[in-house]
């Protein structure tokens, strides 16, 4: 008889088994506990990344109407409707990465980046349109969140919208130009960008020509390239190296980069790597400011898992239609009717 063995009263031999499930049953008890609160911890943190701002309350009544879709028999839980986005790439999230970086403090924001997103109901399909940032525009009274109201302005650079009401003024700015009401509006600051670009490992973007741009510390051949966050940021943001020095040239590197990003995120596998799944998610978040309809980590998993039919290949990017303004040679406005058939075709 082993030492781990005792005697019945009819002398047979008992392993001492009680004990031993007993202490398994805790370990596994203590895992499940400790599992739960760091999923809980997780989900906290997450959350909490995530910055918003009230623009359906700010906006009111006075604004285009939504688009209505109905739901096909038989529908999937999860949202199929046509969507509206407004993304913004912004230097407005103060801190020390952002100004490494070349950001600014919220007090100086700047939108450097601006897309209409329209998702076809369905949501396998998208329309990326880039509205270059020194389009001439009406640029109407906005809300203020201290009180009060912006004065309408003419001819104004339509990124001066942000930079006077800041998300609530781009939103209206961009419903007035187009006649397309935003459904949702995301935006990236410039580390949120940088480090969701390294948390993915990088990304591969192929430029048609040489860059040699000094302002933002990018040189690149014409080839296929692996960048990390800093680099892609540069790409995203370079206009002084390539064509004209327009915003227009680089409108277009900014378009190849989206597509690469999303085609980067679904070849990642981040269901099956929760470590990289996380540290993707963190970097997403962080740097992330929504409108109230997206501002929890449930609604943001909601919309994503409605877009796992959308193929990056799927995605089309267009560039609002523009001409040189006959007022400034540096600046541009819609081309009509041209633009307006476009934004037609999205409502």
């Amino acid at each position: 008889m082993t030492r781990h063995e005792e005697q019945d009263d009819a002398g047979r031999r008992v392993g001492r088994r009680p004990g031993a499930l007993k202490a398994v049953g805790l370990t596994l008890a203590g895992a499940l506990v400790l599992g739960v609160a760091v999923a809980g911890w997780t989900y906290w943190h997450l959350d909490r990344n995530i910055t918003s701002v009230d623009i359906n309350s700010a906006l009111g009544d006075d604004r285009p109407a939504r688009a209505v879709t109905t739901p096909s028999a038989g529908a999937s839980p999860l949202p199929t409707g046509s969507l509206n986005l407004l993304v913004l790439g912004s230097d407005s999230r103060s801190g020390k990465a952002n100004q490494e970086l070349g950001g600014g403090d919220s007090g100086g924001a700047r939108s450097d980046t601006a897309m209409v997103v329209h998702i076809d109901a369905g949501r396998t399909r998208a329309t990326v349109v880039s509205i270059p940032r020194d389009t001439l525009v009406t640029r109407p009274s906005c809300p203020l969140p201290s009180g009060g109201s912006t004065a309408p302005a003419y001819g104004a650079m339509f990124n001066t919208a942000y930079e006077v009401g800041g998300p609530v003024c781009a939103v209206k700015t961009v419903e007035s130009l187009t006649g397309v009401r935003m459904d949702h509006y995301l935006e990236v600051d410039f580390s949120g960008f940088a480090e969701l670009v390294d948390a993915l490992g990088g990304v591969d973007v192929t430029t048609g020509r040489d860059i040699d741009d000094d302002k933002s510390h990018l040189h690149l051949k014409a080839g296929t390239h692996h960048l990390d966050g800093t680099r892609a940021l540069a790409l995203a943001r370079t206009r002084h190296g390539i064509g004209d020095g327009s915003d227009l040239g680089r409108i277009g590197l900014q378009q190849t980069l989206v597509k690469a990003l999303l085609r980067q995120l679904s070849d990642a596998g981040l269901l099956n790597d929760p470590v990289k799944l996380y540290e993707v998610a963190d970097a997403v978040t962080a740097g992330l400011t929504t409108d109230t309809g997206l501002d929890s980590l449930n609604e943001l998993m909601s919309l994503g898992r409605s877009l796992k039919d959308l193929d990056p290949d799927r995605v089309r990017t267009v560039t609002m239609p523009v001409v040189t303004a006959p007022s400034d040679p540096n600046r541009v406005v819609a081309d009509e009717p041209a633009a307006g058939e476009l934004w037609a075709s999205l409502r």
